[in-house]
């Protein structure tokens, strides 16, 4: 397959196996990569290879597609004296929802951890950060998270004690990033993030809280500045999980406006001056148990439909 070509062709160039070459892409779904440009690609990538920030930039630009804004995350902490370092970029526009999709991300650390604790670390950090965005609630074939490890920091392997400080220092790399691809999310103009509290489980205010995000309904109202409270209720209510709005209430902001089945009577001028917010934040709690779960979206605008309705030809 043109996959194995790319790896074989790479691996030759550095004398290494085939296996320790991983492949990522993204693109039109069905159509097959230029290999002509691809192996010509390889061949001068090679020689520029390097360890530098300039490289470090090259390659986070040209891992871009419809992507308007540079994505990279930077974190640090200390161990025993030494300092370890997680870094991070990514890139990713559309087709985002559910588990990462369309997006590719590659971390690497300095830090010395078995495959599998860095498999585990990584699992989880995904799961609370690129498996919480969405921006059009559809998902693709390709999509990638990498994470690399030299061990160069250390000489031993972090102990247990360090493990937990590795993995939140690896879950703010991951969720910054994941941040970062709905903030520029095709044709996107605004972020908002759902929090479902007060629910009986966590799948359960997890689908409610994913419901919401990916709303078309929502996002447009997100778009026009529009604190339409009843679309919200309504998609809390069509994610196919126990919902009762008497028991919910719901905020935009600090804002109450929606309590125990009723509308309440909110502040308009506060509420307009929320909804022209870049960043704005939905609060749904329904007052059924302690669990929660937060998903992260963008609105949904004119531009989104350009990009799209003309990305084939």
């Amino acid at each position: 397959t043109d996959a194995q070509a790319m790896t074989q062709k790479v691996a030759s160039h550095f004398k290494i196996s085939q296996r320790d070459i991983l492949v990522a892409s993204t693109g039109i779904i069905g159509r097959f990569l230029d290999m002509e440009k691809i192996n010509q690609g390889i061949d001068e990538t090679v020689g520029k290879l390097n360890n530098d920030e300039a490289s470090g930039m090259d390659f986070l630009h040209a891992i871009m597609t419809t992507d308007t804004k540079l994505k990279q995350s930077y974190r640090e902490f200390e161990v025993n004296g030494k300092v370890i370092k997680i870094a991070g970029v990514a890139k990713g526009s559309g087709m985002i929802c559910p588990n990462m999709a369309t997006m590719l991300s590659f971390i690497t650390t300095d830090a010395k951890l078995s495959p599998t604790e860095l498999r585990n670390h990584l699992a989880q950090a995904v799961g609370r950060s690129f498996n919480r965005i969405t921006v059009d609630g559809d998902m693709s074939t390709n999509d990638s998270v990498m994470l690399f490890a030299s061990g160069l920091a250390c000489t031993e392997n972090l102990g247990q004690v360090w493990q937990s400080e590795f993995g939140e220092n690896l879950y703010e790399v991951c969720n910054e990033l994941a941040l970062a691809v709905v903030d520029d999310g095709e044709g996107a103009t605004k972020v908002f993030h759902v929090m479902v509290t007060g629910a009986s489980s966590y799948t359960q205010a997890h689908k409610i809280a994913r419901q919401i995000a990916q709303s078309p309904l929502v996002k447009t109202a997100i778009h026009g500045g529009d604190p339409n409270w009843g679309r919200i209720i309504c998609s809390a209510g069509a994610a196919s999980v126990p919902f009762n709005p008497q028991t919910a209430i719901c905020s935009i902001g600090d804002i109450v406006v929606f309590k125990h089945g009723l509308g309440e009577n909110a502040d308009l001028d506060r509420l307009e001056t929320i909804m022209k917010q870049k960043d704005i934040w939905i609060t749904l709690d329904l007052g059924d148990g302690d669990a929660s779960d937060v998903v992260h979206s963008c609105d949904l605008s004119k531009g989104y439909v350009d990009i799209n309705a003309f990305y084939h030809t």
